[in-house]
């Protein structure tokens, strides 16, 4: 990559972590490194962490199952209570985004270090963001406290994703890796560990969905989530991410789908002024455009492709565009309302991009 004339900053966040097969056994390890003696673990209703409670044993404080998606500020409250009836010293968050999520909030509100074990290609734990729900509404917030100390990857723990949602928690880290190769505050850094985020993945997840069982293509997708989720807490977002904050938190629509079905259109709209910026991903893509390329990923590897089919109201239309025009992010190109709203039509209607 060229540098010629620019100046950047880059601001690497500090965290610890470690990456391979079987790495859930260092768990125990990295608990006491960081001087926890009580730990709370973490997860939804669905995740099965009876074996990482089980290998923790008596050093766990507890065990709360409530995490769901858009973080809820209701959910967080009674983790809360847990936390303090149990007098948890630490966090063990076992699962996606969600997961992760709660921990943010949690760590938020009391301090706690938090050891994240992620099970798909969220990327979360690799950021300083937080995105919490209440009142219909998703608002997002950056913060040293909510980034966790340790994040350990263990491609084992991939192996049973199911392919469906393989595929969306993938589509949904390569947004990251695009709209940081656009961010206002980009740098060259960033656009590296993007760009091989996003070839990482884009070659893994095919594999994947034929293959479920294939370990290296589910180290290969592991890597890029790891490396996406580093650029979305390197650089801010722009449009993609302010209108999927919008559909999920004031529609509840599933995060993982939302960014798949939106991120070609978002990009073919944002084509038209970063073309150079995109062009790479075009290349990758082995496509003419970078949105054409994205929304021709998630289709072949059967992916949702249209708002409609994950549940959004056609109703609803005209109230998310004018939610998304409301404190908007920075964005390469100014976005009417007009535009916006004929983006999400065609994200609705799942027509593939011009662009």
């Amino acid at each position: 990559m060229a540098i010629g004339d620019q100046t950047f900053v880059y601001a690497g966040l500090p965290n610890r972590v470690i990456f391979g097969f079987g790495t859930r056994a260092r768990v125990g390890d990295e608990v006491r490194r960081l001087g926890v003696q009580r730990p709370l673990l973490l997860c939804t209703p669905e995740q099965k962490a009876q074996a990482l409670a089980a290998q923790l044993g008596a050093d766990l404080a507890g065990v709360f199952a409530g995490a769901t998606m858009h973080t809820p500020v209701a959910v967080t409250e009674k983790a809360l209570a847990v936390v303090a009836q149990t007098r948890a010293d630490g966090l063990i968050s076992f699962g996606g985004g969600s997961t992760t999520g709660l921990g943010k909030a949690i760590a938020l509100r009391t301090g706690l270090p938090q050891i994240v074990l992620p099970t798909t290609y969220a990327g979360s734990e690799m950021t300083d963001i937080l995105g919490e729900t209440s009142e219909g509404r998703k608002k997002t917030l950056r913060s040293p406290q909510v980034q966790p100390e340790v994040a350990i990857y263990d491609v084992e723990l991939t192996l049973t994703l199911p392919t469906g949602l393989s595929a969306t928690s993938g589509m949904n880290a390569i947004a990251h890796a695009v709209e940081g190769l656009y961010a206002e505050d980009r740098n060259p850094i960033v656009s590296l560990m993007a760009l091989e985020g996003i070839r990482s993945l884009s070659e893994g997840l095919p594999v994947i969905v034929k293959q479920p069982q294939d370990r290296a293509a589910r180290a290969q997708a592991l890597y890029g989530a790891w490396l996406c989720g580093t650029v979305l807490g390197s650089v801010r977002m722009a449009l993609h991410h302010k209108l999927c904050h919008v559909l999920g938190g004031s529609f509840d629509l599933p995060h993982a789908e939302t960014h798949t079905v939106i991120l070609p259109h978002a990009t073919s709209f944002n084509a038209r002024a970063v073309a150079r910026e995109l062009a790479p991903v075009a290349e990758i893509l082995h496509s003419a455009g970078p949105g054409q390329g994205l929304y021709d990923l998630a289709k072949r590897i059967g992916a949702p492709l249209s708002l409609q089919e994950i549940g959004m109201p056609a109703a609803g239309l005209d109230q998310a565009a004018a939610l998304a025009t409301e404190s908007p992010y920075f964005n390469p190109r100014a976005a009417s309302l007009a535009e916006i709203r004929a983006l999400l039509d065609d994200a609705f209607h799942g027509r593939r991009p011009e662009l």
